[in-house]
Order: C-alpha cells, then structure tokens, then sequence
C-alpha cells in the first residue's frame, strides 16, 4: 500500500513537471514569433508643389542677316565670329554697281521728267504722256530705293556673331551672310503639364540650375505662357527669360527649370518603409495596428527630405513599419520597439 502511494506521488510529480515545461515552451513561442519592429506616424504635412523640366538655353533673340535681292556680289562683311554688333549697324556691303548704273537711269529720268512737265502744261504733250514718263520715273526710284536698301546690310539686332558664311567678293546666294544671338538675356522653353495651367502666371520666378555650375541657382522669370495646350502630350509652352549680364550662361547649354506651383497637404511616412513588391510596379507598407502587421497597397508620390508623401493606403496617425520587412507578412504579430 505504502509502496502504491509513492508511485502514485512520483507520477503526479511527473505530469506536473511535464506541465510546467509545456507552458513555459509555448510562452518562449509565442515571444519568438512576435517580430520587432520599429515605426513611425504617418502625418499631415504641408508641402511645395515643385516640378522640374529638363530644356535647353536658346538666345533672347537671333537673327539671319540677309539681303532681299540674290545673285550680286559681296563687297565687304565688316564683322566675323565672336564680334558684337549693335541694332541698326551697318554689318555689309554689297557691290554698287548695278546701284550706280539705276542711279544713272534715274537721273535721266527725272530729266525727261523735268523737261516735259512744262511742255505739257504748254499743250506740247497729253496727259497720258505725261502719266507714262510719271509712272517711269516712280518705278525708277522704287527700284533704286530696292537697290540701296540691298547694298548696306543692317543688323536688325544688339548682339554677338556667332556664324559667317561669306568672305569679301563671294556671290550671295542664299545662305545668310551672318547669324547674330542675342545673349545678355537668355530663355528656356518648358512644356508644363496641363494641370499647373492655373498655377503658372506671367512674371513667376523659376530656378534655372545648369550641369557646368554645380550647385548655382540662376533666377529666370516666366515671361510668356502659351494660351493653347498641345492635344498629344496635354501640355503647354511656357518661355522663362533669364538675365545674363555677366553672359555666364551661353547658349545651348543643358538646363532644369523649377517651377514653385505652391503648397498643398500630404499625408507623409519615412520612406524607408515603403517597399516595393517583387516583379511588378507595386508599393506596399505594412501598418501595425493592435500588435499585428497589415500589409497595404499604397499610392506614392513626392519625395521631400528623406520622407514620401502617400496619396492612397493609408491614413494620418496610423503606425507604419520601417523594419524586419523579410520577417514580415500579413497578420503577423509584431512587437513594436522604438525606444
């Protein structure tokens, strides 16, 4: 009897032990596959609505210079590449002799025209003469006018030559003799997203930032909007005049313009913890919510200072994961440590 009392002492022992062991291996599992995590709030935040477009610098203004009239001769080009003209300066010449020769026809003309007025109002001549020799000597002086105007070459333009195609003596034959840019003032044109129509206005201040000065800001203004948009791409033109006094910046050279669109609110997370899933163009957060992890579909969309502004998928206030992501799936409890 005494010898059945310990076997029956022994095995409750034994259960008992069993027991403990069973629950303290359940509590370690249950400690294991709570994952930590570190978090942050997502919160409302008011943010600049800046967009920037890729251009290239093109002179304020340039021009061809070129005569009206083909086929006579170069007399002399008083300018080369890299000279500087002024409007209205005289730039070329051309050969004056075909001018000197209608100089000559007009000066007879104008005789014949001074002779046979009087003899007309004598009764010498009809009116109709007198018309003819009139008409002659009009057309003689439009020609002669023509001719002048062809023969001294003026830049219609203050600015620099930056192409000569021409030397003294050569034939005009088409190509212009100069190309003149102006350059103390300089423009980009960008093609703006038809949704900031309302917010571009003439006189805006844009930054220019350009690759061959590093970490300079230029200061353009809008000086020209487009008032049509262009159906294919459902954008519009939009001119930025720069000034260049010191003519650091030169035509050609490669630009971004940064528009100021204003401000509006965003909800914005670190956007560490926005991951992107494996073979598609999808991003996804996961939300801590009661000890477990959820995992969303999230719209993003601009990124300031380290932080990304999401449009869609989540709400202002809700913790947002930015650890352990390979640990993590939906449902899963998570231990939240951000000390």
């Amino acid at each position: 009897m005494k010898k059945s009392f310990m076997l029956i002492v022994a095995a409750a022992a034994l259960v008992a032990c069993n027991s403990n062991q069973k629950s303290t291996a359940t509590t370690d599992a249950e400690t294991e596959s709570a994952v930590q995590v570190k978090t942050v709030t997502a919160e409302v935040v008011t943010i600049d609505l800046t967009e920037t477009y890729t251009s290239e610098i093109l002179p304020f203004k340039e021009n061809d210079i070129t005569p009206a009239a083909q086929g006579l001769h170069i007399d002399q080009i008083k300018f080369d590449v890299g000279d500087r003209v002024q409007e209205g300066q005289v730039v070329a010449t051309l050969n004056r002799t075909s001018l000197k020769q209608l100089e000559i026809n007009l000066s007879t003309v104008e005789d014949t025209y001074n002779r046979m007025k009087p003899v007309h109002e004598a009764g010498g001549i009809s009116d109709q003469q007198l018309i003819e020799i009139e008409n002659t000597l009009n057309l003689q002086r439009e020609m002669v006018e023509q001719m002048r105007k062809n023969s001294v070459i003026v830049s219609p333009i203050s600015g620099i030559v930056t192409a000569r195609n021409y030397e003294n003596g050569d034939l005009f034959a088409g190509m212009p003799i100069l190309h003149v840019m102006q350059i103390n003032k300089l423009k980009v044109m960008a093609n703006v997203s038809e949704q900031y129509y309302p917010n571009v206005k003439v006189g805006q201040t844009v930054e220019i930032h350009v690759d061959i000065f590093p970490g300079e800001v230029f200061e353009g203004k809008v000086s020209r909007i487009n008032p049509a948009l262009d159906a294919a791409t459902r954008t519009f033109g939009v001119e930025v005049t720069i000034p260049n006094a010191n003519e650091r910046l030169r035509p050609g050279m490669y630009a971004r313009a940064t528009f100021n669109m204003g401000q509006r609110e965003a909800i914005m997370i670190d956007d560490i913890a926005v991951q992107k899933q494996a073979g598609s163009s999808e991003r996804f957060v996961y939300v801590v919510n009661n000890g477990v992890a959820e995992y969303r579909l999230v719209d993003d969309g601009r990124k300031v200072d380290g932080k990304v502004e999401i449009r869609k998928g989540i709400e202002a206030g809700e913790q947002v994961a930015t650890t352990s992501f390979v640990r993590l799936m939906d449902g899963k409890a998570v231990e939240v440590v951000n000390e």
